[in-house]
């Protein structure tokens, strides 16, 4: 059932095509080869999703196109902010990291907020991929998609640029800094 709340006015969802055309005619070597009027047509017929991408530029993720799958016609956008997305950021992993502080809960869920978005979390995989488009987090750092082997004991993994290299590492699922936020995936 559609929601209200998850619907774009006709002024939203023309100033946001105008943003995303913006973007990515600036950074047309993260989509080589395809036409903005391509990523149009696929936005427009799945207006549904529009939603998800103006939350995704609304906490300022400046999604951007890094995938054209020619065969399906799925589009894939990534957050491409150089640093993780200010309005995502101070966010412990998941609800059962967040249940586990005692004292002191951010207000969010990185896993939650993704799920209300109507995003996904990059994996390490899909982060390593970014990675290669440009430099990203190289001042902060995105919670990644954690295997649930880690998950179980507690932990959670992150991805940051440091000396020009990328990391992924570890912590406490339940911690969250001021520079730590997530970035993500949305497939139209």
């Amino acid at each position: 059932m559609k929601n209200a709340k998850n619907t774009l006015s006709p002024e939203q969802q023309s100033e946001l095509l105008k943003r995303i055309k913006v973007r990515f005619e600036k950074h047309m070597n993260r989509h080589e080869g395809l036409s903005w009027e391509t990523v149009k047509e696929r936005l427009e017929a799945h207006p549904a999703k529009l939603w998800s991408l103006f939350e995704m530029e609304n906490t300022e993720g400046e999604p951007d196109v890094v995938d054209f799958d020619k065969k399906s016609g799925v589009i894939t956008f990534f957050d491409c902010a150089a640093e993780s997305p200010k309005g995502r950021r101070s966010t412990c992993y998941d609800h059962d990291a967040w249940l586990a502080r005692k004292e002191h809960r951010p207000e969010h869920n990185a896993i939650g907020m993704a799920e209300e978005m109507g995003i996904e979390m990059l994996t390490e995989t899909q982060y390593r991929f970014l990675q290669g488009l440009g430099e990203f987090d190289t001042k902060t750092s995105s919670w990644l998609v954690t295997p649930a082997a880690i998950r179980k004991l507690g932990g959670a993994i992150f991805g940051d640029r440091r000396y020009d290299h990328v990391f992924t590492y570890h912590n406490g699922a339940q911690s969250y800094y001021a520079a730590r936020g997530f970035r993500g995936c949305l497939k139209i």
